[in-house]
């Protein structure tokens, strides 16, 4: 009895342990090369446990940002895919910082950005685009906190900036 509980339970440790990498490949997302800072900052900061991410924009594989205002130039199903594709350049700069995203622990806290009009509401529907694909990726360790808001204007025209606090190992 003691056997089957000790077999029971180290399945489902390693049904726990998900490959993110390989669910990069099954999602068919590919990382693109992450763009440097902009200005006088640096893209990640450890401390401890913790890694800070700086703002991030849509950035797209060619290097070109999705850009304007949703609510006027861009519909929310296209400042959804904004915010997924920001996603994207995410991950691509936490495997850039740790190798390997399997060191992921959890992604702790999101703070989404959205370029809008003043009447614009729906900023964490747009956010979704960028949540669901942590959940996608990183399972329930993608589940985390977050702040959606609206902003005037972000940088270079761009739909969304999003900043990201990752525990990892």
């Amino acid at each position: 009895m003691v056997f089957g509980f000790v077999l029971l339970a180290a399945l489902s440790a390693q049904a726990q342990k998900m490959d993110f990498e390989k669910k990069l490949k099954e999602l068919n997302i590919v990382l693109i090369e992450p763009s440097k800072p902009m200005a006088n900052y640096v893209k990640a900061v450890r401390t401890g446990n913790l890694l800070f991410l700086a703002g991030h924009g849509p950035t797209k594989a060619d290097g070109t940002n999705i850009q304007g205002k949703v609510g006027k130039d861009l519909t929310t199903e296209q400042g959804v895919e904004a915010a997924r594709v920001t996603g994207i350049s995410i991950l691509s700069t936490l495997k850039a910082e740790l190798g390997d995203l399997n060191r992921v622990k959890r992604v702790v806290k999101v703070l989404g950005m959205v370029n809008c009009t003043e009447n614009f509401t729906d900023q964490p529907k747009v956010m979704n685009g960028f949540s669901d694909l942590m959940v996608a990726v990183f399972g329930e360790k993608g589940k985390h906190a977050r702040s959606a808001v609206g902003m005037y204007a972000l940088p270079s025209n761009i739909a969304v900036e999003i900043e990201i606090i990752v525990e990892v190992e």
